[in-house]
């Protein structure tokens, strides 16, 4: 009986440890949740929301004329201000995706989470008015990541090669392997992107735009079950290190090897040419010297039948 009751305490006392651990997670992953949430909302709002896309184009799209893309791309944060968060200060400055429109990261560092709630309801411009799709919580958590959540990556990207600057290869390869190539695959392209008209691999979205791959890494993709780095621990590098393994893995762009290459690439016999060895030499060279001749023979005719026709031409005249 007594063992019962030291065993039915033991029990109480692992489960209490239990809820105990389980809450603290949960408060943890709360805050956390808030930046990664606005994060996602960043990344396409409406996909989160499990919503169709406004119909049209965002109202301030008509403002540029750069960005030629139309719908429910003129609505995402991204697609305004870039996934380095820096508008016409940073990637989107020019290119296709250049709108003009500011940067975000410099904008969020200078107003509290409230004013830049306020700004994302209208109060500094009403065709920024984003109230009529997304309620006060949501849009507080787009404001906290904003303010709190947007890393500046150029300490990790050079903004001219695109490349990662001193990233760990072989930290970023282990983190990949542990996460990521379930899903992508050991070499990134087991998943088909269809990005700008184009399909891509994992390494070609890391290769032409690795703000963006960033971000994912970090936040995950919106409307996706995508693993989140920050929901895994990763910090901002071990994001910089995954990348700068990411573009080594292929891009699609690559020229592929030809299987068997070299097998029967032996010059091929051509229609009309000499008949290989001394035999067929010699045998082509009477068949071409009795070519010349026949043409002789009836060029010689053909000049006998105009001579006769010429003189049968002046006899006539007689």
């Amino acid at each position: 009986m007594r063992n019962l009751s030291r065993l039915m305490l033991a029990v109480a006392f692992l489960f209490v440890l239990g809820v105990s651990i389980a809450s603290a997670r949960s408060l943890t992953q709360a805050g956390a949740d808030d930046i990664t949430s606005g994060g996602q909302l960043y990344d396409k709002w409406y996909a989160v929301l499990g919503v169709a896309a406004p119909d049209g184009d965002m109202p301030i799209w008509e403002r540029q004329l750069t960005n030629t893309r139309s719908g429910a791309d003129t609505w995402r944060c991204s697609e305004c201000h870039g996934w380095d968060y820096k508008g016409s200060e940073g990637a989107y400055a020019s290119g296709s995706h250049a709108t003009g429109f500011p940067n975000v990261m410099k904008l969020g560092a200078s107003m509290s989470v409230d004013e830049i709630v306020g700004h994302l309801k209208g109060s500094k411009d009403k065709s920024h008015d984003f109230s009529r799709y997304m309620d006060d919580a949501t849009l507080a958590k787009l404001a906290i990541f904003l303010k709190e959540g947007a890393i500046d990556d150029g300490e990790f990207i050079d903004s001219v090669t695109l490349k990662v600057k001193n990233g760990n290869l072989e930290h970023g390869k282990s983190l990949y392997a542990e996460t990521c190539a379930k899903c992508h695959g050991d070499d990134g392209k087991t998943i088909i992107f269809r990005s700008e008209g184009i399909n891509e691999y994992l390494g070609s979205v890391a290769t032409r735009d690795p703000y963006r791959f960033l971000h994912r890494t970090r936040f995950g993709v919106a409307g996706t079950e995508m693993p989140i780095g920050r929901a895994l621990g990763w910090t901002p590098v071990d994001g910089r290190d995954v990348l700068a393994y990411a573009q080594t893995l292929p891009t699609g762009y690559e020229q592929e090897p030809v299987s068997d290459a070299g097998a029967g690439s032996e010059t091929s016999p051509q229609m009309g040419g000499p008949a290989a060895g001394t035999a067929g030499g010699i045998f082509t060279g009477i068949l071409a010297g009795l070519g010349m001749a026949g043409l002789s023979v009836l060029f010689l005719g053909l000049l006998v039948v105009v001579g006769a026709v010429a003189v049968w031409a002046m006899r006539s005249r007689k």
